[in-house]
């Protein structure tokens, strides 16, 4: 059985089914299908959410190993000088001051190298402008050869680690020499 209505002039044909005639066949079999769907939506979000777990474990262990191996580069190369340093004490005694020094400075050359490989660079600031950011005053002295807020000394180098102040330098900074005392 079809209804027929009629909108804006024009007539329509509704189906059986529309006007409330359906089937229990019909709609067992939509049922049945409705259940597979949701089924198949259940299992779907069901591997989503393993997935998802799997990925948070997965990075959860990547960062534990990167914080935990981080300086594995850095110790690998400090093994260097360590080695260096241990020569010297070994021939310390026996070893003549020039060589000493000689084997001090390549050690000092190896660590600046180790230094530098893993991004770490020496803030030394002797004679550049005062820079509250990267040098810390430990004093100011009058100067009549530079001007105020100079770095006339550094009491200790700083350090930066990739761009970020690790340290900062220890310096002596100049200021306005005193008036002379009448």
């Amino acid at each position: 059985m079809t209804h027929s209505s009629e909108t804006d002039g024009q007539i329509q044909e509704a189906p059986a089914e529309a006007a409330g005639a359906t089937s229990p066949g019909t709609l067992e079999a939509e049922l049945a299908e409705a259940r597979t769907r949701a089924d198949e939506h259940w299992n779907s979000y069901l591997r989503a959410v393993a997935e998802t777990d799997n990925v948070r474990k997965r990075a959860q262990r990547d960062v534990e190993a990167a914080s935990r191996y981080a300086i594995e580069r850095f110790a690998g190369e400090l093994l260097e000088v360590r080695d260096s340093l241990e020569l010297g004490i070994a021939a310390g005694s026996s070893a003549e001051p020039a060589r000493l020094l000689e084997g001090m400075e390549a050690t000092l050359r190896l660590l600046n190298r180790a230094f530098e490989k893993s991004g770490l660079s020496v803030v030394d600031p002797a004679g550049q402008p005062f820079n509250p950011e990267f040098h810390e005053a430990m004093a100011t002295q009058p100067s009549a050869d530079q001007p105020p807020g100079t770095v006339l000394a550094v009491v200790q180098k700083g350090y930066v680690l990739n761009g970020r102040l690790l340290r900062p330098a220890r310096v002596l900074v100049a200021r306005e020499p005193d008036p002379p005392a009448n």
